[in-house]
């Protein structure tokens, strides 16, 4: 899958160890699994081979980050998540973004950013 940043400072803090244990005050083993789980979006041909793993808790986000979707960094324990859009094949969003019927062509997602979106 092709991965668009939203900006520069998220595609460091996704494709720099040095940069992710910056963001995670130092936390190896985050930073460690940020790196993977980017690692696994890049190598997944669709955004539905990364929906039917479960230990990346692909889920739904809902309010002012409708049409987003967040993945587990490293567990459910952990509040990190990483805040995905998909994207179509002009690299805009999807509009609805109804999953279920695009998650097999899917094959552009966008970064958002990396947090705690739930505090």
């Amino acid at each position: 899958m092709e991965l668009v940043y939203k900006e520069s400072k998220v595609e460091k803090q996704c494709t720099s160890l040095k940069e992710a244990r910056k963001l995670f005050g130092g936390n190896d083993s985050l930073a460690r699994s940020l790196l993977s789980r980017i690692n696994s979006l890049k190598n997944a041909e669709v955004i539905k081979d990364i929906i039917l793993m479960p230990p990346f808790h692909f889920h739904k986000l809902e309010g002012d980050k409708e049409g987003y979707f967040a993945i587990d960094v490293k567990s459910r324990r952990d509040p990190w998540r990483i805040i995905l859009q998909p994207l179509n094949e002009n690299k805009e969003p999807y509009e609805p973004c109804n999953i279920d019927e695009i998650a097999g062509t899917v094959q552009i997602v966008g970064i958002m950013e990396v947090s705690k979106h739930y505090e």
